[in-house]
């Protein structure tokens, strides 16, 4: 149906401007300070999130009492926008309550508790927004806090799922490591002694209580975490509703899932039958994954690509960039190492003063054998390295990110959803490739190279499809852990390393299918809008406007662009 005018009812909309405020001031940021570092609200600096009982009991009671007074605003009153802001701020509201009251990683999820330590540090440490020494002031603030925090994790955690308790093991090391050397390198030119010497103390208390975490969950809780990871399908339901206003049954969204992977690997069965004509297609993978960088030249390769990708979006018109500031590319954080292979990190939207973003590469462990080391490079492949180029640089997240002084609202500012976020950084790396980006003389030096650069695509948008289909299987109860570790690499194609990263992945974050569904709801957007305006679509004034609403469910999007509430799928 398209959507009748309504008059705005400024009344209404003051309302919820000051309702929506309230609620961030006063429970969202409160109970995530560190988001708040992250997104530029300073006055979090020197606060830690709070998981006692008491705590996550009062922001339940808060979390329903704004959910009644934002649901009392009537949306019809209210214009386009602020009806979509309301609608993600319900979303919001209900996803954490979901979380909380039902999901419960406060009471299943030891990493929880250790890598937002972590966390917390390297906020401080990550950007120079203040001075050495106001930054290193609010650490200790948080450091102090920090104990205590891990000792709340002894009286929460009852009965966690085992592979939740083995990631918080494997993670521990790397997060000692870095309160060790990284966190005192990063402050190595404060000025005041007696801040130092404070600091000093601190922080061996959190390496302290960090030593002693490890222990305890290695000898007291591993062996008693029989728990269940999975959600279960309503839960599962209710989380993507909330998260993604998607409400589609889960047996068609495997329908869907299942349709894009066969497409896509039959795709890839074609263009590497082009390749290699006596090959078969996992032949010519393992031919793919064997043409890597060096580890050592992982993040100049990465570096390397963005002048071609730049070069091509302009030269084609596929979006507008505004900024000509280029991402760092560095290595990953050591907490953020066993779930994820690359990452975009840019600055909040308040955040004023550092305003670097960091493009990170999680390089191989050292621990690793050579043949580990093989496996793991795979995944970085010529074709794969393109893909997460564009993924995470051009015009993926960073671009997104440049967008977002143009976001039209602080709910905008502030609130996501994923299907968006990673749905459109998903939806650029076909997109660019079938926009011609990767053909000799743009990106590839050659035919062959050409082809490697879309199997390098075809097998990350498997990688996406396998997440699609093992995040409902496993969580439903229909694929074990074991499983699902097989789907990645018989149907996924991916090695046995990164099938592993995403599996334990899988098991904390059920929902991770929104970078196959958000790209799918995109796809679909971007066809109706053709068939709408005929000869006048622009494909970048598609992606412009796309980007400048913010990060909101698709759905929200469609009514924004097209002016109805027709199925995003």
């Amino acid at each position: 149906m398209t959507f009748a005018a309504h008059a705005e009812n400024p009344t209404a909309k003051q309302q919820f401007q000051r309702v929506s405020d309230e609620y961030f001031d006063q429970v969202y940021f409160p109970n995530q300070p560190t988001g708040g570092t992250v997104i530029g609200y300073h006055q979090y600096d020197t606060k830690l999130e709070d998981f006692s009982r008491a705590s996550i009991d009062a922001e339940v009671a808060a979390l329903h009492d704004f959910e009644k007074r934002i649901s009392a605003i009537p949306a019809t009153s209210l214009d386009q926008t602020t009806r979509g802001d309301r609608q993600m701020v319900l979303g919001n509201i209900r996803s954490l309550l979901l979380t909380l009251e039902t999901i419960r990683p406060w009471a299943k999820n030891a990493d929880n508790y250790s890598s937002t330590c972590a966390n917390a540090a390297f906020t401080l440490m990550e950007r120079k927004f203040a001075p050495a020494d106001d930054r290193l002031r609010s650490l200790i603030a948080r450091e102090k806090q920090m104990p205590g925090l891990l000792a709340e994790a002894r009286t929460n955690l009852q009965n966690p799922p085992h592979i939740f308790t083995e990631i918080a093991i494997e993670q521990l090391p790397g997060i000692v490591s870095f309160f060790q050397h990284d966190v005192p390198d990063a402050f190595a030119d404060a000025h005041d002694p007696a801040l130092k010497a404070e600091f000093a103390q601190t922080n061996a208390a959190v390496i302290s209580a960090l030593n002693d975490y490890l222990k305890w969950l290695k000898t007291d809780l591993l062996p008693r975490s029989n728990g269940d990871f999975r959600i279960g399908a309503d839960t599962f339901s209710k989380k993507l509703l909330y998260d993604e206003m998607v409400d589609l049954p889960l047996p068609k969204l495997l329908e869907i899932g299942y349709a894009d992977m066969h497409q896509n690997q039959q795709h890839f069965a074609e263009v590497a039958h082009e390749l290699e004509p006596n090959k078969t297609p996992s032949e010519v993978l393992e031919e793919l994954g064997s043409q890597h960088p060096a580890p050592d030249q992982l993040i100049p390769t990465f570096t390397a690509t963005f002048t071609s990708l730049l070069d091509f979006i302009r030269a084609h018109h596929i979006v507008t960039i505004p900024s000509d500031v280029r991402p760092v590319v560095e290595e990953t954080p050591p907490f953020m190492r066993a779930t994820t292979q690359a990452s975009m990190d840019s600055p909040g939207p308040f955040e004023t003063r550092a305003t670097t973003s960091y493009f990170n590469v999680t390089l191989p462990d050292p621990s690793m054998t050579p043949a580990e080391v093989a496996g793991y490079m795979h995944s970085f492949n010529i074709g794969t390295v393109i893909s997460t180029s564009v993924h995470e640089a051009y015009p993926g997240h960073y671009t997104q990110y440049l967008y977002s002084s143009r976001f039209p609202s602080r709910v905008r500012k502030i609130l996501s959803a994923n299907t968006n976020v990673e749905g459109w950084a998903h939806y650029t790396e076909q997109m660019m490739l079938d926009n011609g980006y990767g053909q000799p003389g743009s990106g590839a030096k050659d035919e062959r190279e050409a082809k490697f650069f879309r199997l390098g695509q075809l097998q990350d948008a498997l990688l996406r499809n396998a997440r699609f289909i093992v995040g409902i299987q496993m969580h439903t109860g229909n694929m074990t852990y074991d499983q699902a570790l097989e789907f990645f690499q018989k149907e996924g194609y991916q090695p046995k390393e990164t099938s592993e990263v995403e599996a334990k992945r899988g098991a904390g974050d059920p929902t991770y299918l929104y970078y196959t569904l958000g790209k799918l709801e995109i796809m679909k957007l971007r066809s109706d809008l053709m068939k709408k305006q005929g000869a006048a679509f622009s494909l970048q004034t598609f992606h412009d406007e796309f980007l400048s609403q913010g990060f909101p469910p698709i759905k929200i999007v469609r009514e924004a662009l097209l002016g109805d509430d027709s199925p995003t799928l």
